[in-house]
């Protein structure tokens, strides 16, 4: 995150800004380990992830990016995130990876981000395997040397934080295996642990330069700021069908088919936040469903929440308690 969108001390998973060099990231300092409790977990066996509405196949699409910056963000995510561009027009560059849309960047005469309002935390890429991550490490390094802000060990991933041109967060992350992840009563066993991106790098990097790009990258999940935890809740669980998998100071995680999260809100520097202004920084999230099937079980829950949302060609759009557009619609 930017300096701007520092929390206070002792929050979950806390980040400092810190310097790196073309070749080499940096050295972390310590991280304190903090645990999460669940407050309203979904019906689940005991060490079982919590049910949730949405069903399996449902994944993280593009994030929407709003920026006036559109060559600085797309050579910040090509040569170094590892995007290739999949789409392009006159005010709009669309970057993924395998042919997949991960990021969609749209030129806009807007204000800044303010992150005392609702909006986008991070955008999360998940990497296929550590070598790939390290690689990326790497090359977002050389590209953007400043841009380096912290590193955490959450048990379920390991997970390096960044800010692109314009401030957004970016959290470049892999996965530990499914079956070491511990689910308790009270959720997903998470924390932050102190992270070396200098041991992590050569543990995993191997011989040679990095490559140009990261072939089986993912949105892993998206962070977003909002206003009010219980009204997060009440939209993304609730209404949007995903389970709460764990609750922190200040944030709430949520995911479907038993994911550590495909979705996270606080309220770090956003407490009692009200309606966005239009500004830079996030112009939609996409949620990915299986089938129609899932939309049309999403409707009767935005219905009977009465949620105002539109439904066209596979696509539900809706907007979250501080006006954050949300889509839901099929792969592809």
């Amino acid at each position: 995150m930017a300096t701007s969108r520092r929390r206070p001390a002792g929050r979950v998973a806390p980040r400092r800004r810190w310097r790196s060099t073309l070749a080499v990231v940096v050295t972390i300092g310590i991280v304190v380990t903090l645990g999460w409790t669940l407050a309203r977990p979904g019906a689940a066996e005991p060490g079982t992830p919590p049910q949730s509405a949405l069903g399996a196949g449902t994944r993280m699409g593009p994030v929407e990016l709003l920026t006036a910056d559109l060559d600085g963000l797309r050579r910040f995510y090509t040569e170094g995130v590892g995007l290739t561009t999949v789409g392009q027009h006159e005010r709009e560059t669309v970057l993924g990876r395998d042919g997949v849309p991960l990021l969609r960047l749209v030129v806009a005469d807007r204000p800044a981000d303010d992150p005392r309002q609702a909006g986008l935390y991070h955008s999360a890429f998940l990497f296929p395997d550590a070598t790939a991550l390290a690689q990326a490490l790497v090359r977002t390094a050389t590209v953007a040397p400043a841009s380096f802000q912290g590193a955490s060990d959450h048990r379920v991933s390991q997970a390096f934080y960044f800010a692109d041109p314009d401030g957004n967060g970016v959290e470049l992350y892999v996965d530990r295996p499914r079956e070491q992840w511990r689910w308790q009563d009270d959720g997903v066993v998470m924390g932050s642990e102190a992270l070396d991106p200098n041991a992590f790098i050569a543990a995993h990097l191997g011989a040679g330069a990095p490559g140009p790009g990261a072939h089986g990258v993912t949105m892993g999940h998206v962070h977003l700021r909002g206003g009010d935890l219980d009204r997060a809740e009440e939209f993304y669980a609730d209404a949007l069908g995903f389970a709460v998998t764990r609750r922190g100071d200040g944030a709430v995680f949520l995911a479907a088919d038993g994911y550590h999260h495909h979705l996270a809100i606080n309220t770090w520097s956003s407490a009692g936040a009200g309606t966005r202004p239009e500004s830079l920084g996030l112009g939609s999230v996409t949620v990915h469903v299986a089938d129609t099937g899932e939309l049309d079980a999403l409707q009767r829950r935005l219905t009977d929440a009465g949620i105002d949302h539109e439904r066209a060609d596979g696509v539900v759009t809706l907007r979250d308690p501080w006006g954050n557009q949300v889509i839901v619609s099929l792969p592809g």
